[in-house]
């Protein structure tokens, strides 16, 4: 007989969470992971459910930049918002909200516990009480985290939505504690 020791306890992170390679070059905090978290979520029994990487899947590795150009890293971000910002990366960007949405709704319809959402704040795509636009840091979402959001709402999902920094791990891992 087979014993069930899952936790039912869920938290989604944004992709790069996981794999800092989906990143824009010169922009990755972590060689691979940012492993504070992810140890942190091990630790605590929580299933680790990765969020696709809006920019990766609408844009591509190089972000559609031809020119292939190192930018600052804010210039950088506020060209990849953009980009995600047109007609063609929107419509991409509804059919990634779509599954996340019905993976969300089937774990609570089976009384999963989901403690929330967590993005990149300055992220262009999945920023949560920061974005970048315009090449500046600006309060604000990223256009994925706005997307998911809104078909959360339409659902009537409510579900707490933070956002850390790579360059805050510290605070970061503080936050995160306090939403598990």
């Amino acid at each position: 007989m087979f014993t069930d020791t899952r936790s039912k306890t869920i938290l989604f992170v944004a992709h790069c969470i996981l794999n800092q390679n989906s990143i824009s070059d010169g922009t990755a905090g972590f060689p691979g992971s940012a492993k504070h978290i992810v140890d942190l979520l091990l630790e605590s029994n929580i299933g680790i459910v990765q969020l696709p990487c809006p920019e990766l899947m609408c844009l591509g590795l190089d972000r559609g930049d031809p020119a292939g150009a190192q930018r600052p890293v804010i210039e950088e971000n506020s060209r990849i918002r953009a980009a995600l910002e047109q007609k063609d990366a929107t419509t991409k960007l509804r059919t990634l909200v779509e599954p996340v949405v019905f993976q969300i709704s089937e774990y609570l319809r089976y009384g999963f516990d989901i403690k929330g959402i967590v993005g990149i704040n300055r992220s262009p795509s999945c920023g949560v009480e920061t974005t970048s636009r315009d090449n500046q840091e600006v309060a604000g979402r990223g256009v994925f985290m706005e997307a998911l959001r809104l078909e959360l709402e339409k659902k009537n999902i409510h579900l707490k939505i933070i956002g850390v920094k790579d360059s805050e791990p510290e605070r970061s891992l503080q936050i995160v504690k306090l939403l598990i």
